[in-house]
């Protein structure tokens, strides 16, 4: 059970460090932009700096690829023990899937430090899309028992995989995007914290009450409920635990966007409004009348009838003078 325990905090810290690097790395450039040139060090300080994370991202990819294959390996020794071949073939899975990551990391790092060696990054985001993309089919098909609690925490493991294969997706359409990377890292950091937690919620004493662990061999389990009532409990929590964590993760993101934005201020596309007390003071300078738009239709109507009223007496009038000198000159004669 230690084992277990130990085997998914190890997996699950190393994603953790891994994507909370990549969102770092990705925000470099705009805290540069945004900065004031005075407060940064120079532009090869900078460099040395970002290369230097880089390659230790490139590190711990690879060290926590290697460490799957390592588990791995020893989980298929003992499915063979067992003779369980289902263990065996979802091991094997794992075994390809952390092969890439790790060919990924080796060829990333070469071009990183050898200018010589230079792989172009559109293959390299392929080969790191296509894991992405075995990882989600691994736990999407991966439903060995239609009754297993953990294929609740697979599927709620879907979302922050997802997340990785749409950015890695929009990274290959834009190389220049630092959105892209920002949003892998905490597809990263997410299935991290996932990882942990399933670790604690199948191996420790955290296992939902009336659920219990039938395992074939280390690699292949599952986890059984005495009755339907525990069943649709230990489904209610396992949600509930991924929305806290996803809460946690955006109290995090939150508190580091502040702890930022103190620092290196923030850009001044953010900054395109007036301030609340100009624009009053701007409302007291204005005039306003209590009129509306029916007063002054009707102010109109009354002027046009008043125009219309004067302009009928001006014609009665000439009318009545024509007559009159009609009539006279009838008479004179």
């Amino acid at each position: 059970m230690m084992a277990g325990l130990l085997t998914y905090t190890i997996g699950g810290g190393g994603l953790f460090l891994i994507g909370a690097s990549e969102s770092i790395i990705s925000t470099s450039e705009t805290l540069a932009q945004i900065s004031n040139i005075s407060s940064l060090p120079s532009s090869g300080n900078r460099s040395k700096s970002r290369s230097f994370i880089t390659s230790s991202i490139f590190f711990a990819i690879s060290l926590v690829s290697f460490l799957f294959i390592l588990n791995s390996l020893i989980s298929i020794t003992d499915a063979l023990k067992s003779k369980d071949q289902t263990g065996v073939a979802l091991q094997l899975e794992v075994i390809f899937i952390a092969a890439l990551f790790l060919l990924f990391s080796v060829l990333g790092g070469f071009t990183n430090l050898e200018n010589s060696f230079q792989i172009p990054s559109p293959i390299l985001n392929t080969l790191c899309l296509f894991g992405f993309v075995e990882e989600f089919f691994l736990f999407y098909i991966q439903k060995k028992d239609p009754d297993g609690i953990e294929n609740r925490y697979y599927d709620l493991l879907l979302v922050p995989i997802c997340v990785c294969i749409v950015s890695t997706v929009l990274e290959l359409r834009s190389q220049k995007s630092n959105y892209s990377r920002l949003g892998r890292g905490i597809g990263l950091v997410l299935q991290g914290m996932w990882f942990v937690q399933m670790g604690f919620s199948f191996y420790s004493e955290l296992i939902t009450d009336g659920c219990f662990m039938r395992e074939k061999s280390r690699g292949n389990f599952t986890i059984r409920c005495k009755g339907h009532p525990e069943f649709h409990r230990a489904r209610s929590i396992a949600t509930l635990q991924f929305n806290c964590h996803l809460a946690l993760l955006v109290c995090l993101i939150a508190g580091v966007y502040s702890l930022v934005s103190r620092k290196h201020g923030v850009s001044n596309e953010s900054m395109q409004y007036k301030p609340l007390g100009a624009e009053m003071q701007h409302l007291d300078r204005a005039q306003f009348t209590l009129d509306s738009d029916d007063d002054e239709d009707v102010d109109r109507n009354d002027h046009d009838g008043v125009k219309d009223e004067g302009s009928m007496t001006i014609e009665k009038n000439l009318v009545v003078a024509s007559e009159t000198g009609v009539n006279g000159y009838g008479s004179h004669h």
